[in-house]
């Protein structure tokens, strides 16, 4: 069976932009929950200003709270700048990731910064990385529709993919932040930036805003892709990027892979209860398109006193 890695960041892209404040204690319960269920990789948290994202302000705290009680866990959090890069050194990160939108109106949208200052000052920060020996990821943000300016040139994609991956970035991370892409948009790219990044460093994070996330995972899969993001209940969605709705759901994610053949690694019952917690954390129900269904197998088994299936 073929493997997929799937890194879930609901901790740190899917709370960004809650209403209620999720405290340090239910997101390491979270973090947790998501491990016990097979995650191995989970964006914990990121190192930007707390005014800016209040939801991020403990991050400090929170990262060597994970490294120390999951030291199993790929813990990766993202870094805006040098100074991000700085304060996430601190507090133990070994994996740090850079967020380069793809268009001159969103990086000013969201951190002020025209398109070559920002992308200037990801490659800075990449190879500052490097330097200290961190493993690096880079988000090419808004690679497939701006909600600003529209559709993305595929050669600025390109581009930008490139120029991350000479910068040092151990894995580029195609992001349709709003997601407006289309199961062929998604093919017809990630082949193009196949040639300029090697296809087993790109991973590609998915939003499900017009129910095609799991139609463009599996695009990105016949592309090559195997390293994907993903969201525990489909949490999620840009403050900066308007119309941004939930991430692709981990648990929809798991189950296309795992019932095309494929291994997580992920217990896509076991997921339930990270769900269930980030519930009660944000008091609204959550999960992807197949969380009905899901509920509906874990009760059958539970009244039948059986494990539910693998």
């Amino acid at each position: 069976m073929e493997t997929i890695q799937i890194t879930d960041v609901s901790p740190r892209d899917g709370l960004q932009n809650q209403a209620i404040p999720v405290g340090t204690d239910a997101k390491l319960g979270l973090i947790e929950r998501l491990a016990a269920a097979g995650v191995r990789s989970v964006e914990v948290t990121s190192f930007v200003s707390p005014r800016a994202v209040p939801q991020m302000a403990d991050a400090a705290d929170l990262l060597p709270r994970v490294t120390a009680r999951l030291p199993g866990v790929r813990a990766s959090v993202l870094v805006p700048n040098l100074k991000g890069l700085e304060r996430a050194s601190a507090a133990g990160a070994q994996e740090v990731a850079v967020v380069l939108s793809a268009t001159e109106t969103m990086n000013r949208k969201n951190i002020n910064m025209g398109l070559t200052q920002a992308t200037d000052v990801s490659a800075q920060t990449l190879q500052a990385a490097r330097e200290r020996g961190l493993r690096t990821r880079a988000y090419v943000a808004v690679a497939f529709d701006c909600p600003f300016e529209g559709e993305t040139p595929l050669d600025t994609v390109v581009a930008l993919a490139q120029r991350m991956y000479a910068a040092g970035a151990d894995e580029v991370v195609i992001a349709d932040t709003i997601g407006a892409a289309s199961p062929g948009m998604v093919k017809q790219r990630l082949q193009a930036l196949a040639q300029v990044v090697p296809v087993a460093q790109l991973a590609v994070h998915l939003h499900d805003t017009r129910g095609m996330g799991v139609a463009n995972a599996w695009a990105a899969l016949e592309a090559g892709v195997r390293r994907f993001d993903a969201s525990a209940g489909a949490i999620g969605g840009c403050p900066f990027a308007p119309g941004a709705a939930g991430n692709l759901a981990t648990e929809d994610l798991v189950l296309m892979a795992e019932r095309s053949g494929m291994r997580t690694g992920i217990d896509v019952y076991r997921l339930l209860d990270a769900i269930d917690f980030a519930q009660d954390a944000l008091q609204r129900p959550l999960g992807g398109r197949c969380i009905a269904w899901l509920r509906r197998q874990a009760q059958t088994h539970a009244r039948a006193g059986v494990s539910v299936p693998d």
